[in-house]
């Protein structure tokens, strides 16, 4: 299986990179870090400058025909980012339009609220995107991990890094492991 990381240039919040791209590698899958911009991108721990990561592509040069699911890590800053960038944008909400998985954590359901993917949908993310989340025509949960399998596929979202060990198990659950 070949999964996709959508980040923005800075801003991702590093443990919610790091940690989801072990479990997909651990579980024997390729991950690919997918970019607004080639070079390296910027992580943070919390509001501190974290480590830098390389892009393997960037979302001019793909799409999500190249790729089996998606993972969005948060931050505050990278999914802002990422919901002002057209392709950025078309890149996740074409992988609900193929019914491909998508798993996102934290602030990172920002870019889907842009995507108008949502309607309908149950996700939980970081609370300050409820009232966002609601407003997409998604119904907001406070939960660890949730599953919604009621859409074009499956959405597996959490709210913070304190829910990654429940976030990544689901995420390769819904991925086929």
């Amino acid at each position: 299986m070949k999964v996709a990381f959508l980040v923005a240039t800075e801003g991702i919040e590093q443990v919610e990179l790091t940690e989801p791209w072990k479990a997909v590698t651990d579980a024997g899958h390729t991950a690919e870090l997918v970019s607004t911009e080639s070079g390296r991108v910027q992580a943070y721990n919390h509001l501190d400058k974290g480590d830098t990561f390389p892009v393997d592509r960037t979302v001019g040069d793909t799409g999500p025909a190249d790729y089996d699911a998606l993972v969005l890590p948060g931050g505050v800053a990278n999914p802002d980012a990422l919901r002002l960038d057209e392709d950025a944008v078309a890149f996740a909400k074409g992988f609900f339009e193929q019914g491909k998985p998508v798993a996102a954590i934290c602030h990172a359901p920002w870019t889907l609220v842009e995507a108008d993917v949502l309607r309908g949908r149950t996700l939980t993310s970081w609370p300050s995107l409820r009232t966002d989340i609601t407003n997409a025509g998604g119904t907001w949960v406070d939960e660890q991990v949730k599953v919604c399998t009621g859409g074009p596929n499956t959405l597996i979202t959490s709210r913070k890094p304190d829910d990654l060990k429940a976030f990544c198990a689901a995420f390769l659950d819904a991925f086929g492991k």
